[in-house]
């Protein structure tokens, strides 16, 4: 998943996450899955009340198909970005910069997906997506916005940072012989045994970081294994 910032007027970083083109496109199938079955409900209707193939027949279905030809813009403009598609897949349509889009913003998108989407068949979304690196189609770079992805990231950084104080001083130097997945590793086990009360499983962990490190030490366990990872947070922070 592609990522990119954005510096605001006020000097504030924005991260958005790009929503990946798998995303998107499952929220387009998810939608036309949707507009098939709204068709196939209206066929059915009307063949039970009895209408058969006539001129008049042929302007009830083109009033009866404005909402789907209206689709993307009304849900967007309902839904805040969103699509049912998009709503399912957890992405959203906002601005480059991160604010919400105009009715104006979301109206160029959707005529534009006239080019983009209906008369490629989404080769030239496609296309432009891959190589613009902010997830952008033709109507994104044209209306300035972009789909984000609103799924929880969690990388090894998440999963190892912990908060220290300006004054904290680390104990043992010797966790620089840990890597980052030994850590990782170190404090989910902890973590468990921890709610579990499962101290002699946070015994085992102190026993193997002194294996692997060599430090001596007479604190307790848990206290040993927190400093363990406290240390190590200190010190790749000032990498």
């Amino acid at each position: 998943m592609n990522n990119f910032q954005i510096e605001t007027a006020q000097n504030i970083i924005i991260k958005q996450n790009v929503a990946p083109v798998s995303d998107r496109i499952l929220a387009f199938i998810i939608d036309m899955l949707i507009i098939i079955g709204y068709y196939i409900i209206l066929f059915l209707i009307l063949n039970s009340l009895g209408y058969k193939p006539s001129k008049s027949l042929i302007v009830v279905y083109a009033l009866l198909s404005l909402p789907v030809f209206l689709y993307h813009l009304l849900f967007e403009v309902l839904m805040n970005g969103q699509s049912p598609g998009k709503y399912f897949l957890h992405i959203r349509v906002t601005k480059i910069d991160g604010s919400k889009p105009t009715f104006g913003s979301y109206l160029i998108r959707w005529i534009l997906r006239l080019i983009d989407i209906s008369l490629a068949s989404g080769s030239v979304a496609l296309l432009s997506i891959l190589l613009n690196g902010k997830g952008q189609r033709l109507g994104d770079l044209a209306a300035n916005t972009t789909v984000i992805s609103e799924k929880k990231r969690i990388t090894i950084e998440d999963t190892l940072n912990v908060d220290l104080s300006e004054e904290y001083k680390p104990t043992f130097p010797q966790v620089t012989l840990l890597s980052d997945k030994d850590v990782q590793t170190i404090k989910l086990l902890y973590n468990n045994a921890l709610k579990k009360r499962n101290y002699t499983a946070i015994n085992a962990i102190k026993e193997k970081i002194i294996e692997l490190t060599e430090v001596k030490t007479d604190l307790r366990a848990v206290d040993f294994v927190n400093t363990i990872i406290k240390d190590y947070n200190y010190y790749t922070q000032q990498m």
